[in-house]
C-alpha cells in the first residue's frame, strides 16, 4: 500500500489540502484501453532498431512501450534504472518491452541500454537516453484510529514490502494476458491516487504504491488481466491480499479483501472474480486498494490500464 519515505525525500512545500474521503481524481469517462499509437524510431544499427510508443519525456511510476525490429532476432533484453526488461516475440520481426520507471527515480536524463542477440550468437548494443521527470504527485492527510496504530510501525511496512518486493522481482518469461488488455477491477470512484505522499496522524511516512476505488463490503473484485495467482494471505496493512503475475513482469494487487476465492498457482483469467472487497488492514473504512508493479517497481496501475499492449 505504501513506501516508506526518508526524511531527505520529502518534499520542501506544505503538502496540497487533504481531498478527505472525496475522490481525488475521477477520470470521465473511467479509464479505458488506448488505440495503438504512432511509433518512433529512437536508434537502430545495420541489423535492428529501437522504437518507442511514445515521444518526450518519461514521467516518475509510469510505464512505457518499447519494440525492437530486425530480422534473424533470437532474443532482446534491456536495462533501464538498474532493472532488466524482458521482452517478448509478438509476431515475426517485433519485440515488446516494457519500461518502468520508479516512482522515487531520479529526474533527468537516465541511460537504456537494450541487447539484441541474433539467431546465428552474436550481439548489437542500442543505446540512447531518455528524460525523467517529476510524476506530479500530491499529498493526502490519513488519520488512522488508535487501535491500528501499530501499523504504522516503519518495520511492519517494510516486512511486508520485502515481503512483496522479492515476490514482483520474479520475471516468468511467458505472456499471460490475453489479446482484450487490462480492464478495472471494479467500476468505481478513484479516492487515492498512485505515488501520493502520506500524510499519517500528522506524520510524513509514507508514498501510496497504488490507487484507492471507493467501494462498500463484499463487492466483487475482478482479475485486471489473465494471469496466474502469485500469492493469497493475509498481511497486516493490505490485510487479505492476492497478487496476480500476468507474465514478463507485470503483476497486480489486490488489498483490503473480506475473502479470496483463488488460490495460489491458480490460472485466472480477465473479469474472473478474485475476491470481495473489505475493511482488513491498515484502513479507514472499506475499500479497495489496487497496485502494479512492472520489473519489479510500483506504478501507476491507470495509467498502465490505459496503454496498448500487443
Amino acid at each position: 500500500m505504501s513506501l516508506p519515505l526518508l526524511a531527505q525525500d520529502a518534499p520542501t512545500e506544505p503538502p496540497p489540502e487533504d481531498g478527505g474521503l472525496d475522490p481525488v481524481t475521477t477520470p470521465a469517462p473511467l479509464p479505458t484501453r488506448e488505440p495503438r499509437p504512432a511509433v518512433f524510431a529512437v536508434t537502430n544499427d545495420d541489423r535492428a532498431g529501437l522504437q518507442t510508443f511514445f515521444i518526450g519525456t518519461v514521467p516518475q511510476g509510469e510505464t512505457r512501450l518499447l519494440r525492437v525490429v530486425g530480422s534473424d532476432i533470437e532474443s532482446v533484453t534491456g536495462n533501464w534504472l538498474n532493472a532488466e526488461i524482458p521482452f517478448w516475440l509478438a509476431d515475426d520481426h517485433n519485440f515488446y518491452g516494457l519500461l518502468a520507471t520508479e516512482m522515487e527515480a531520479p529526474t533527468g536524463s537516465t541511460p537504456l541500454s537494450v541487447v539484441v542477440t541474433y539467431s546465428d550468437g552474436t550481439q548489437s548494443i542500442l543505446a540512447t537516453s531518455l528524460d525523467v521527470v517529476n510524476g506530479a504527485f500530491i499529498a493526502q492527510n490519513v488519520n488512522i484510529l488508535a487501535a491500528k496504530g501499530y501499523l504504522l510501525d516503519t518495520s511492519v511496512e517494510r516486512s511486508e514490502l520485502a515481503r512483496l518486493e522479492s515476490a514482483i522481482g520474479q520475471i516468468t518469461l511467458e505472456r499471460l494476458w490475453d489479446a482484450d488488455g487490462f480492464q478495472l477491477p471494479i467500476l468505481n470512484a478513484l479516492t487515492s491516487p498512485f505515488g501520493a505522499f502520506r500524510v499519517f496522524n500528522g506524520t510524513l511516512s509514507t508514498r501510496h504504491t497504488g490507487t484507492d476505488i471507493r467501494t462498500t463490503l463484499g463487492v466483487p473484485i475482478m482479475a485486471m488481466g489473465g494471469g496466474r495467482v502469485a500469492y493469497t494471505g493475509l498481511l497486516p496493512i493490505r490485510g487479505n491480499y492476492v497478487l496476480i503475475d500476468h507474465g514478463y513482469g507485470v503483476y497486480s494487487g489486490y488489498a483490503h479483501c473480506s475473502e479470496v476465492l483463488v488460490e495460489y498457482g491458480d490460472l485466472v483469467e480477465r473479469g474472473q472474480t478474485l475476491c470481495l472487497s473489505g475493511d482488513v488492514g491498515r484502513t479507514q473504512g472499506p475499500h479497495f486498494h489496487w497496485e502494479t508493479a512492472v520489473n519489479g517497481v510500483w506504478v501507476n496501475p491507470v495509467q498502465l490500464l490505459q496503454m496498448w499492449m500487443p
